[in-house]
């Protein structure tokens, strides 16, 4: 979505912007995932346990597309494990590649983005994952989602990570109106508070796996019932 589209949102929906209280919200979801002590998405372990290492962020992000955390975090301490930078994994073959990161969703096709990653992070950056949006999507494989992960575990800069979860609850509740998850993403830009910048994916993609599914949604759970207009829900539970 084009820088002036997006602010044309903000500035017509002014009102509405101005209505959401993203510090109740916020508050909220943090109050909730604290009292469940549910454990964070497989990439902010992995961020974590490799001190904010951007090579394991990278490759974490990487193997998480289309897969359960779960899987994320073991096909990704396997590799890890064998490849903790780019130059070992580059000397690796596509096929050993794939067989650690297995069952991991499209273990193949990741594997050989993997080592075209490996291969340009040595031959352009001196094995060095780039700190630049621009950099990092234009390695194979990597999207917006990627590239903001990466930005804000490995880098500790401002993103906004958009997944189907942010997109499909910011939609729901009517915080927003938009088509794709990057569209969703430069609308947030324009309303969310910098602040909850960083939060706001782990939350949501909590809260969409647990409680806001995308088909009969637990809305009679919902701690944040009050702030949602239930955008779209025909049925739910």
């Amino acid at each position: 979505m084009p820088a002036a589209k997006t602010a044309g949102y903000a500035a017509e929906k002014g009102r509405a912007v101005g209505l959401i209280k993203w510090d109740s919200i916020f508050l909220t979801l943090e109050k909730w995932r604290e009292e469940l002590r549910i454990s964070d998405p497989s990439v902010n372990t992995v961020a974590e346990q490799y001190r904010q290492s951007p090579w394991a962020v990278l490759v974490s992000t990487i193997i998480s597309l289309r897969t359960k955390d779960d899987v994320t975090l073991a096909s990704s301490k396997r590799l890890l494990e064998k490849a903790g930078c780019p130059e070992a994994l580059a000397a690796m073959k596509e096929e050993k590649i794939a067989r650690l990161i297995y069952p991991a969703g499209f273990y193949r096709n990741k594997a050989v983005s993997l080592r075209k990653i490996a291969a340009i992070l040595l031959d352009q950056y001196g094995g060095k994952v780039p700190s630049s949006m621009d950099a990092l999507l234009a390695l194979p494989g990597v999207g917006r989602k990627t590239a903001n992960l990466v930005l804000t575990e490995a880098f500790d800069l401002d993103g906004i990570c958009v997944d189907i979860h942010v997109h499909r609850i910011s939609n729901r509740c009517g915080w927003l109106s938009s088509s794709n998850p990057e569209e969703t993403e430069m609308v947030l830009r324009e309303i969310l508070p910098k602040k909850y910048w960083k939060r706001i994916n782990y939350l949501l993609v909590l809260y969409g796996q647990k409680l806001c599914r995308p088909v009969s949604p637990y809305c009679s759970c919902c701690v944040i019932r009050k702030h949602c207009l239930c955008v779209g829900v025909e049925k739910s539970r």
